[in-house]
């Protein structure tokens, strides 16, 4: 696991969030981190490293999460979310 993964991990539990990192689905391209907590939307969290790219795959399934009324995005070290383009910019210091 990453630093980066690790601190977005610690700043979702700070906030109360019971965070899970996905490791082996039965589908590929899902986010790496799944964020749950009670009477709040699900979030799914793709994280990339600063140099690191979003795979179309990747875009495909934060599509569909985000079409079926999930929370989801692409976080990247040093940018905060960059994709989808028209998601609000998480209020976290990414």
């Amino acid at each position: 696991m990453s630093n980066f993964q690790s601190k977005i991990i610690k700043e979702y539990e700070d906030k109360g969030y019971l965070v899970l990192k996905t490791i082996r689905l039965n589908v590929n391209g899902y986010p790496d981190l799944l964020a749950m907590k009670s009477n709040e939307p699900t979030i799914f969290i793709e994280v990339k490293e600063a140099k690191d790219t979003l795979k179309p795959l990747q875009k495909l399934r934060i599509d569909d999460l985000n079409k079926k009324g999930f929370n989801a995005f692409c976080l990247q070290d040093g940018k905060g979310i960059v994709y989808p383009d028209n998601k609000e910019k998480e209020t976290l210091d990414f």
